[in-house]
Protein backbone atom coordinates (compact mmCIF):
# COMPACT_ATOMS: atom_id res chain seq x y z
CA UNK A 1 0.00 0.00 0.00
CA UNK A 2 1.56 3.39 -1.04
CA UNK A 3 1.73 5.92 1.42
CA UNK A 4 0.56 9.54 0.81
CA UNK A 5 1.23 12.96 2.96
CA UNK A 6 -1.73 16.09 1.80
CA UNK A 7 -0.35 19.22 3.04
CA UNK A 8 -3.01 21.72 2.40
CA UNK A 9 -4.34 24.40 4.21
CA UNK A 10 -7.78 23.89 2.10
CA UNK A 11 -9.60 21.55 4.82
CA UNK A 12 -12.39 20.44 2.86
CA UNK A 13 -9.63 20.15 -0.22
CA UNK A 14 -7.32 17.69 1.78
CA UNK A 15 -10.28 15.60 3.32
CA UNK A 16 -12.13 15.35 -0.31
CA UNK A 17 -8.53 14.54 -1.75
CA UNK A 18 -7.59 11.99 1.19
CA UNK A 19 -10.74 10.49 1.51
CA UNK A 20 -10.56 9.59 -2.53
CA UNK A 21 -7.21 8.34 -2.01
CA UNK A 22 -8.26 6.04 0.48
CA UNK A 23 -10.54 4.41 -1.68
CA UNK A 24 -8.26 3.61 -4.21
CA UNK A 25 -6.21 1.84 -1.73
CA UNK A 26 -3.39 4.54 -0.57
CA UNK A 27 -2.70 5.08 3.21
CA UNK A 28 -2.93 9.11 3.76
CA UNK A 29 -2.12 11.33 6.64
CA UNK A 30 -3.52 14.86 6.41
CA UNK A 31 -1.43 17.91 8.08
CA UNK A 32 -2.33 21.51 7.53
CA UNK A 33 0.48 24.08 7.52
CA UNK A 34 3.64 23.74 6.00
CA UNK A 35 5.95 23.32 9.30
CA UNK A 36 3.96 20.18 10.22
CA UNK A 37 4.02 18.74 6.73
CA UNK A 38 8.30 19.39 6.82
CA UNK A 39 8.40 17.43 10.16
CA UNK A 40 6.07 14.24 8.81
CA UNK A 41 7.85 14.03 5.56
CA UNK A 42 10.87 14.21 7.02
CA UNK A 43 10.03 11.96 10.16
CA UNK A 44 8.30 9.53 8.15
CA UNK A 45 8.89 7.76 4.73
CA UNK A 46 5.76 8.28 2.29
CA UNK A 47 5.55 6.94 -1.39
CA UNK A 48 3.99 10.61 -2.69
CA UNK A 49 3.69 14.02 -1.01
CA UNK A 50 1.12 16.44 -2.49
CA UNK A 51 1.88 19.85 -1.07
CA UNK A 52 -0.25 23.08 -1.30
CA UNK A 53 2.18 26.39 -2.15
CA UNK A 54 0.56 28.42 -0.66
CA UNK A 55 0.58 27.57 3.34
CA UNK A 56 0.83 29.05 6.63
CA UNK A 57 4.00 29.17 8.63
CA UNK A 58 6.08 27.58 5.40
CA UNK A 59 5.00 28.05 2.11
CA UNK A 60 5.18 25.06 -0.26
CA UNK A 61 8.65 26.32 -1.89
CA UNK A 62 10.41 26.12 1.23
CA UNK A 63 8.89 22.80 2.41
CA UNK A 64 10.00 21.55 -1.00
CA UNK A 65 13.22 22.97 -0.12
CA UNK A 66 13.85 21.60 2.47
CA UNK A 67 12.92 18.16 2.08
CA UNK A 68 15.20 18.48 -1.39
CA UNK A 69 18.21 18.95 1.22
CA UNK A 70 17.53 15.53 2.61
CA UNK A 71 15.15 13.17 1.15
CA UNK A 72 14.41 12.25 -2.75
CA UNK A 73 10.36 11.52 -1.87
CA UNK A 74 8.56 12.54 -4.87
CA UNK A 75 6.24 15.42 -5.00
CA UNK A 76 3.63 16.77 -6.82
CA UNK A 77 2.58 20.57 -5.91
CA UNK A 78 -0.53 21.51 -6.21
CA UNK A 79 -1.64 25.45 -6.37
CA UNK A 80 -4.10 27.65 -7.85
CA UNK A 81 -1.11 30.28 -9.24
CA UNK A 82 -0.44 29.22 -12.04
CA UNK A 83 1.57 31.23 -14.02
CA UNK A 84 4.93 30.08 -15.57
CA UNK A 85 7.00 31.42 -13.19
CA UNK A 86 5.37 29.87 -10.74
CA UNK A 87 5.36 25.84 -11.98
CA UNK A 88 8.84 26.52 -12.92
CA UNK A 89 9.45 27.74 -9.22
CA UNK A 90 8.23 24.88 -7.69
CA UNK A 91 9.99 22.45 -10.40
CA UNK A 92 13.07 24.19 -9.79
CA UNK A 93 12.44 24.07 -6.04
CA UNK A 94 12.18 19.84 -6.23
CA UNK A 95 8.73 19.67 -7.33
CA UNK A 96 8.24 16.33 -9.49
CA UNK A 97 5.12 17.25 -11.36
CA UNK A 98 2.77 20.77 -10.84
CA UNK A 99 -1.02 20.81 -10.57
CA UNK A 100 -3.28 23.80 -10.71
CA UNK A 101 -6.30 23.94 -8.59
CA UNK A 102 -8.94 23.21 -9.63
CA UNK A 103 -8.47 20.26 -10.64
CA UNK A 104 -10.41 17.14 -11.55
CA UNK A 105 -9.78 14.64 -9.17
CA UNK A 106 -8.68 11.79 -11.71
CA UNK A 107 -5.71 13.47 -13.18
CA UNK A 108 -4.86 14.41 -9.66
CA UNK A 109 -4.93 10.05 -9.48
CA UNK A 110 -3.60 9.69 -13.13
CA UNK A 111 -0.30 11.92 -12.06
CA UNK A 112 0.15 9.95 -8.75
CA UNK A 113 0.08 6.98 -11.03
CA UNK A 114 2.34 7.96 -13.21
CA UNK A 115 4.68 9.44 -11.17
CA UNK A 116 5.22 6.13 -9.08
CA UNK A 117 5.42 4.19 -12.19
CA UNK A 118 8.54 6.47 -13.03
CA UNK A 119 9.83 5.85 -9.57
CA UNK A 120 9.46 2.00 -10.00
CA UNK A 121 11.03 1.68 -13.08
CA UNK A 122 14.00 4.24 -12.38
CA UNK A 123 14.57 2.33 -8.88
CA UNK A 124 14.62 -0.81 -11.08
CA UNK A 125 17.35 0.51 -13.36
CA UNK A 126 19.68 1.34 -10.66
CA UNK A 127 19.22 -2.05 -9.00
CA UNK A 128 19.89 -3.25 -12.58
CA UNK A 129 23.31 -1.76 -12.59
CA UNK A 130 24.44 -2.13 -9.30
CA UNK A 131 27.77 -3.84 -8.90
CA UNK A 132 26.71 -5.82 -6.17
CA UNK A 133 23.54 -7.35 -5.78
CA UNK A 134 22.37 -8.84 -2.27
CA UNK A 135 19.45 -11.52 -1.38
CA UNK A 136 18.96 -12.82 1.51
CA UNK A 137 22.18 -14.67 2.42
CA UNK A 138 23.62 -14.19 -1.10
CA UNK A 139 25.42 -11.85 -2.21
CA UNK A 140 26.47 -11.79 -6.12
CA UNK A 141 29.42 -9.48 -6.99
CA UNK A 142 29.19 -8.47 -10.68
CA UNK A 143 32.43 -7.14 -11.52
CA UNK A 144 33.74 -10.11 -10.19
CA UNK A 145 31.45 -12.62 -11.73
CA UNK A 146 31.01 -14.43 -8.51
CA UNK A 147 28.36 -15.09 -5.86
CA UNK A 148 28.91 -15.92 -1.60
CA UNK A 149 27.20 -17.00 1.07
CA UNK A 150 28.77 -15.17 3.97
CA UNK A 151 32.56 -15.29 2.97
CA UNK A 152 32.37 -18.65 0.97
CA UNK A 153 32.27 -18.23 -2.45
CA UNK A 154 29.89 -20.52 -4.30
CA UNK A 155 31.19 -22.51 -7.34
CA UNK A 156 29.43 -21.68 -10.31
CA UNK A 157 29.81 -22.63 -14.12
CA UNK A 158 29.26 -19.47 -16.33
CA UNK A 159 25.64 -20.62 -17.46
CA UNK A 160 24.42 -21.24 -13.47
CA UNK A 161 25.92 -17.63 -12.62
CA UNK A 162 24.49 -16.08 -15.72
CA UNK A 163 21.08 -17.76 -15.17
CA UNK A 164 21.49 -16.98 -11.05
CA UNK A 165 22.17 -13.05 -12.50
CA UNK A 166 19.07 -12.96 -14.64
CA UNK A 167 16.43 -14.08 -11.89
CA UNK A 168 18.08 -11.28 -9.53
CA UNK A 169 17.76 -8.36 -11.15
CA UNK A 170 14.24 -9.11 -11.92
CA UNK A 171 13.38 -9.72 -8.09
CA UNK A 172 9.39 -10.18 -8.21
CA UNK A 173 9.19 -10.91 -11.87
CA UNK A 174 8.30 -14.22 -13.28
CA UNK A 175 10.70 -15.40 -15.99
CA UNK A 176 9.48 -17.23 -19.05
CA UNK A 177 11.57 -20.46 -19.74
CA UNK A 178 11.82 -18.76 -22.91
CA UNK A 179 12.97 -15.49 -21.48
CA UNK A 180 15.68 -17.22 -19.72
CA UNK A 181 16.51 -19.27 -22.87
CA UNK A 182 16.97 -15.83 -24.75
CA UNK A 183 18.95 -13.75 -21.71
CA UNK A 184 21.08 -16.99 -20.82
CA UNK A 185 21.90 -18.87 -23.51
CA UNK A 186 21.18 -15.95 -26.38
CA UNK A 187 18.80 -15.29 -29.61
CA UNK A 188 19.97 -17.49 -31.80
CA UNK A 189 20.46 -20.56 -29.51
CA UNK A 190 19.23 -23.90 -30.80
CA UNK A 191 18.86 -25.38 -27.10
CA UNK A 192 15.40 -26.90 -25.96
CA UNK A 193 13.84 -24.67 -23.34
CA UNK A 194 13.80 -28.11 -21.16
CA UNK A 195 17.69 -27.12 -20.57
CA UNK A 196 16.11 -23.99 -18.02
CA UNK A 197 14.69 -26.43 -15.77
CA UNK A 198 17.79 -28.61 -15.83
CA UNK A 199 20.14 -25.67 -14.81
CA UNK A 200 18.00 -24.44 -12.27
CA UNK A 201 18.00 -27.93 -10.48
CA UNK A 202 21.67 -27.49 -10.63
CA UNK A 203 21.36 -23.84 -9.26
CA UNK A 204 19.26 -24.40 -6.63
CA UNK A 205 21.51 -27.45 -5.22
CA UNK A 206 24.41 -25.17 -4.91
CA UNK A 207 22.98 -21.62 -3.87
CA UNK A 208 19.77 -22.89 -1.80
CA UNK A 209 20.39 -23.41 2.45
CA UNK A 210 20.43 -26.26 2.84
CA UNK A 211 18.82 -25.97 6.59
CA UNK A 212 15.79 -24.79 4.61
CA UNK A 213 13.09 -26.49 2.76
CA UNK A 214 11.86 -23.25 0.68
CA UNK A 215 13.96 -23.06 -2.40
CA UNK A 216 15.07 -19.03 -3.31
CA UNK A 217 13.95 -19.81 -6.85
CA UNK A 218 9.93 -20.51 -6.62
CA UNK A 219 8.46 -22.79 -9.73
CA UNK A 220 5.66 -20.69 -11.16
CA UNK A 221 3.43 -23.53 -12.93
CA UNK A 222 2.90 -23.30 -16.74
CA UNK A 223 5.16 -20.15 -16.63
CA UNK A 224 8.78 -20.78 -15.51
CA UNK A 225 10.60 -19.02 -12.60
CA UNK A 226 11.04 -16.22 -9.98
CA UNK A 227 12.95 -15.24 -7.16
CA UNK A 228 10.72 -13.00 -4.34
CA UNK A 229 11.80 -10.81 -1.81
Amino acid sequence: MSKVLIVEDEENLAKFVGLELKHEGYEVETVLDGRSGLDLALENDYDVILLDLMLPELNGLEVARRLREVKKTPIIMMTARDSVIDRVSGLDYGADDYLVKPFAIEELLARIRSLLRRIAIETESNDKHRAIINFKDLRIEKENRIARRGDQIINLTKREYDLLLTLVENINVVQSREQLLKEVWGFDSEVETNVVDVYIRYLRNKIDDPESKASYIQTVRGTGYVMRS
